[in-house]
């Protein structure tokens, strides 16, 4: 009942009674031996209100209330997004659960994700609880709730261990396939958001202009167990779709990428000599070359896959290993600092389409995949502050719009 008298009663009681007053005069008519005619016609009126009471509207015009509101029915409460299987069936609100809008976290590794403090303490409130007690903070669960509730400075100290023996679970809707839900490392925080390492955002089909994620807590060890080793982002690069990496860089990342390996001819020290690349790094932070400007480095061993345009052979080494002279800039050298191992010297521009054949090609060259691409990827996030550090962001940016 609500206030003024009136009564919230569900549609379904209308449309119940329709059928059994129907149903009733059916009877009624039927007793009485009433002509064939009008108990045809009243068994049609009951068929009819049988069908509304199933599925409203789906015979003709849908029965409306009062107000001209149209009743719904049984297949209504069960349909679509507010229906009892998608609302409260799938959709069911779960305990060690949180949601918020993602934002970029440029600084985190791979295998990390950004949480809010107040989420995590709200997440992980039971386990702080009992590692207050354990430490000695509070004598009985009573009273480490309370100091919970008041967040005393030590909760913070707590939380901070706590979240070292935890992974959490990120889950953009809609979930359409395995790598829609994935685990990371929790790393608090300041603010409301969640963040979200950039080169993730493909496998989740997300982006930063306000979409939400939610979070949740895996509980017991073997849960926390699987997802630490099936479900961790970083053992998460390729695509189940096709097989081919998932993880690819993008927007700011190919910029960056892409302006260090470009070549100004006539740039601020355009064809000096240098007789090693840390000699050429110390003129770059002095001033003398220009990031883009084309130099001649000598280059200890022989650099594979260069034309002979940009290359010259050197007198052999003491030790008699190979050297050569080769033409590149400072900011080819930074780009390939962050590649590892064997990967062969990048002499040329980088486009997005050149970051994702590296990327491939980390996959050919190294047995342990995860670890070693993992660190390759954040070594190439890595070089932004090369690009950013000095004002470079600002001419990319002044040359785009401009161009």
């Amino acid at each position: 009942q609500l206030d003024g008298g009136r009564y919230a009663t569900s549609d379904l009681n209308d449309l119940y009674r329709r059928v059994i007053n129907r149903n009733n005069r059916l009877k009624r008519l039927m007793e009485l031996n009433a002509p064939e005619i009008i108990v045809r016609n009243e068994k049609r009126m009951l068929q009819e209100a049988v069908d509304a009471l199933i599925d409203n509207g789906r015979r003709g015009r849908a029965v409306s209330g009062k107000g001209k509101h149209r009743l719904k029915s049984l297949s209504d409460m069960l349909k679509g997004k507010q229906g009892r299987f998608r609302q409260n069936l799938l959709g069911k609100r779960v305990d060690y659960s949180g949601r918020s809008v993602i934002v970029v976290g440029p600084n985190l590794k791979l295998h990390q994700c950004g949480l809010p403090k107040k989420m995590a303490l709200e997440l992980f409130k039971p386990f702080v609880m009992r590692r207050l007690v354990e430490k000695g903070f509070a004598h009985n669960i009573k009273s480490a709730k309370r100091i919970v509730e008041r967040v005393r400075p030590e909760v913070w100290d707590v939380l901070e261990e706590v979240i070292q023996d935890y992974l959490v679970l990120l889950n953009r809707a809609p979930s359409l396939h395995r790598l829609s839900i994935q685990a990371f490392e929790a790393k608090l925080i300041e603010g409301s958001a969640i963040q979200l390492h950039p080169l993730v955002c493909a496998a989740f089909n997300a982006d930063f202009d306000g979409d939400q994620m939610a979070v949740h807590v895996p509980l017991s060890r073997k849960a926390q167990e699987e997802a630490r080793m099936r479900m961790i982002s970083k053992y998460n690069l390729l695509s189940p779709a096709h097989g081919n990496p998932i993880i690819t860089p993008s927007q700011d990342i190919v910029l960056g990428c892409f302006y260090l390996s470009l070549v100004k001819d006539g740039a601020l020290g355009s064809g000096k000599k240098f007789a090693s690349i840390d000699e050429a790094m110390l003129a770059y932070d002095k001033g003398v070359v220009d990031i883009q400007a084309p130099i001649w480095v000598r280059m200890p061993g022989k650099v594979q896959g260069q034309n002979d345009r940009n290359v010259r052979e050197l007198a052999p080494a003491a030790d008699g290993s190979p050297r050569m002279l080769l033409e590149t800039s400072i900011g080819r050298i930074i780009f390939n600092s962050a590649l590892l191992g064997p990967m062969q010297y990048r002499n040329r521009n980088v486009p997005k389409k050149g970051l994702q054949e590296i990327i491939a090609d980390c996959y050919k060259y190294y047995t342990n995949l995860a670890n070693l691409s993992e660190e390759d990827l954040d070594s190439v996030r890595a070089m932004y502050p090369n690009v950013q550090s000095r004002d470079e962001m600002a001419r990319i940016y002044g040359s785009e719009r401009t161009a």
